[in-house]
């Protein structure tokens, strides 16, 4: 995930020097990994994002087991991980209804378009985010949210088990 990141962050730096403005994710999107037509390093992120959040939830779950967080802070643990679960459902609900809607609009002018160059300038037009890039993020982040979600107002193991 780190070589990743810094893959992303040089591409992007790159062309942000080149060109003055840049696409969020569409570098990362746009490259496959290990050869062509295979997989897109967006999707390895995703991918390993959640296969980490697993391991990490099964590894640390003594952590949180028992009496360690209760009350009121398990209580605000929930409420933000239920506000991070409802913005990430809305984001990827959003960017698929873009790229929906983008895609039709394409379609009527009697052009198919690339959904893989596809972005949105939103929330700040001068940095458009990569469609595909976007929803695989926040789709992620909502399974990701709403596991934790689901781990913490279920029944709490003990530690002795």
């Amino acid at each position: 995930m780190l070589s990743s990141l810094v893959f992303g962050v040089y591409v992007t730096m790159i062309e942000w020097l080149e060109n003055g403005t840049y696409v969020m994710g569409e570098a990362i999107h746009n490259t496959t990994i290990p050869f062509e037509n295979f997989a897109r390093v967006s999707t390895w992120i995703f991918f390993s994002t959640i296969i980490g959040w697993y391991c990490v939830s099964r590894i640390g779950w003594r952590r949180t087991a028992g009496d360690k967080i209760i009350g009121t802070k398990m209580a605000l643990l929930q409420l933000m991980l239920l506000g991070f679960s409802i913005i990430s459902l809305y984001e990827v609900l959003y960017n698929f209804t873009v790229l929906n809607a983008q895609m039709t609009a394409g379609i009527i002018d009697g052009m198919v378009p690339d959904i893989d160059k596809l972005s949105v300038a939103y929330p700040d037009p001068d940095r458009p985010w990569n469609l595909i890039f976007a929803t695989k993020v926040f789709l992620a982040a909502f399974i990701i949210s709403t596991h934790a979600f689901y781990l913490s107002v279920k029944p709490r193991k003990s530690l002795d088990e």
